[in-house]
Parts: C-alpha cells; sequence; structure tokens
C-alpha cells in the first residue's frame, strides 16, 4: 500500500469509528507511529478536516463525509458475489435488497471495470443443492426468526432431533428466546435461551417445524455475545477405525464432522473421530462396507455386528 492508498484508507477508518488512536492505525496499516503523524500533517495540508486530541486520538470534523470511492474489479466482485449469497440463502426481503444493491453497484462501476467484474464472475457460480421445496420452507423459517430476533419476541416451534434422547423421543416442543442466526459448515443454525433446557442452544432450521412467533418478548442474557459464541464440545466418545488404502481418498475427501485425524497405520489408513454416542457414526460407518473396519470401542463393533446380522435376515 503506497502514502496515497494508506491516506485514503485512513480518512474511510475514521469515517467509519469516529476516533482513533495513532498506535491503532500504526496497527491497522503495519507502519509506524511517526508515519501515521505525517500522513495526519499530510490530510490537514489537503484540507482533510482532521481534529487531534493528546490522549484520545484523531477524529474528523463533524458534517465532513468522503465521497464514494471507486472500486476494482476485484472488490466488485466480492460485493457483488456476497450479494449473490444472501440473494440465495436468506429469505425474499433480504433477496430483495441483494438484488437492488447490486444494480446500485453495477451502476457506479465505470464501464471497463464493469466489464473485468462480468468476467470474474462468470467464472464463480453458487449452486443451492437443496430441494425447492425443502430451500423454500427453510427461508420461511429463517425470515420468521429473523424479524423475532430484531422485535425481540419468543418463539415456539417443534423440533426433530438427529437420535432419539434416552426416552426414545426424536421429537419435543420447544419455546425459546431467539438471539441470533449462524450458518456453520453449511446449515443455519438458530442460537437460542431453551425455556426447556434453561441454558443457550444452537439449532438447525432444517429440523425446526411449525415455528410461531409469539407476543411475548424477552431480554438477551447480560453479557451474551454472539460474535464470542461457541456451542459447548461434549463429544467424548473416542472411535478408531482402520481404512482401506483403496478407499482413503474418498473417506477423506467426504469431510465427516466428527473426524479428529487421518493417518497413515499398518494395514491402511487410521481414522480417528470424537462422538457423542456411537449411534452418529454407524449408518456412516456401515455404508463404507468392509473397506472401513472398527477398531474401537468395542460397543460400536458390537453394534455393526448386529445390524450386520439384521441385514443378513433380510436378504
Amino acid at each position: 500500500m503506497n502514502k496515497t492508498e494508506r491516506m485514503l484508507a485512513i480518512v474511510i477508518e475514521l469515517q467509519r469509528k469516529g476516533i482513533l488512536r495513532a498506535e491503532d492505525l500504526a496497527g491497522r496499516f503495519e507502519t509506524s507511529i511517526r508515519t501515521i503523524y505525517r500522513d495526519m500533517q499530510a490530510l490537514s495540508e489537503m484540507g482533510v478536516p482532521v481534529a487531534g486530541a493528546p490522549g484520545i486520538g484523531y477524529s474528523l470534523m463533524a458534517g465532513y463525509f468522503l465521497p464514494p470511492v471507486s472500486f476494482t474489479a476485484e472488490e466488485a466482485m466480492a460485493l457483488l458475489v456476497g450479494a449473490d449469497f444472501v440473494e440465495l440463502r436468506l429469505d425474499a426481503e433480504y433477496g430483495s435488497s441483494a438484488r437492488s444493491s447490486q444494480e446500485k453497484i453495477e451502476a457506479i462501476l465505470p464501464e471497463s471495470v464493469r466489464e473485468e467484474t462480468a468476467r470474474l464472475r462468470s467464472a464463480i457460480r453458487l449452486l443451492n443443492d437443496r430441494a425447492g421445496r425443502t430451500r423454500g420452507e427453510e427461508k420461511e423459517t429463517f425470515e420468521l426468526l429473523r424479524r423475532a430476533i430484531v422485535q425481540k419476541r419468543k418463539i415456539r416451534f417443534r423440533y426433530s432431533k438427529n437420535l432419539p434422547d434416552t426416552d426414545g423421543n426424536r421429537h419435543s416442543e420447544r419455546t425459546a428466546d431467539p438471539y441470533g442466526l449462524v450458518f456453520s459448515q453449511g446449515a443455519w443454525m438458530l442460537v437460542a435461551f431453551c425455556g426447556l433446557r434453561q441454558d443457550v442452544r444452537h439449532f438447525r432450521l432444517s429440523r425446526m417445524n411449525e415455528l410461531v412467533v409469539l407476543e411475548q418478548s424477552f431480554e438477551v442474557l447480560p453479557g451474551f455475545n454472539l460474535r464470542d459464541r461457541r456451542p459447548a464440545d461434549d463429544r467424548n466418545v473416542i472411535v478408531k477405525m482402520l481404512v482401506d488404502p483403496a478407499v482413503a481418498d474418498l473417506v477423506q475427501g467426504a469431510d465427516n464432522f466428527y473426524m479428529e485425524s487421518f493417518e497413515p497405520g499398518e494395514g491402511g489408513w487410521l481414522a480417528t473421530f470424537r462422538v457423542r454416542r456411537i449411534e452418529e457414526l454407524l449408518q456412516w460407518t456401515l455404508g463404507w462396507g468392509a473397506a472401513v473396519r472398527v477398531l474401537e470401542p468395542e460397543s460400536l463393533r458390537d453394534r455393526m455386528r448386529a445390524e450386520i446380522e439384521n441385514m443378513r435376515k433380510r436378504y
């Protein structure tokens, strides 16, 4: 980044954040504090109304606004592809806003940049691999949840779990305070305070049914920050499998969420997993047939034998 680019970027940072110390700007642009002092002097000489207060930092005079800056082809492409993602994955209202923002961005691009951006965008395509009906239902759920989050209103829904609980139930009715939405590993998750569990939990939107936004309002727990939120990792069961070299690339490419390591071993590749319950790997392991052999725990080996025997009886 040359001096001119850095000075422009400094003005944009001050416009975005209000007040910044020289130390903050030096760290942001990976330069010395003395260089920042010289940049500020140069900006003042150019007529940019920069105000500096000892011990507080630099800011722009009230009312000053930097006119819109031009985009490079790469910057424009990043924004337009991001809008494509919003239109594809979010609800209809955001989809409409995404299309509108794309039109505005394209309208201000110089012709040469617009042509280059179009060429770059043609090399990237976002696909939604879900069936149309499911996609539509999930978008409707997303829209309801987004409105409930903004309005701070409680929700009620029926939730389908991946595995049955100890009572054999796979469905439960929940009342929750919706805190936020997170896109993780190709799926949308709701982060909410669950009234049933009396704790903050994560719910997959694809497993939520009969969603109703209630009139009752809620307050977010003190100190809660969605950006800092990480789901508790209670996967305490270690599973080890030996993978035939003939399918090693396929197994590794399957990118199983529970896989911790995949290393060469004696007679094949050693795959190590961490799960909550062995049932989480049962069907996946059966799908590889004799090419994958469970080494431990013995409980999963027993389940595999039982499933294979049941399959043999059916055939």
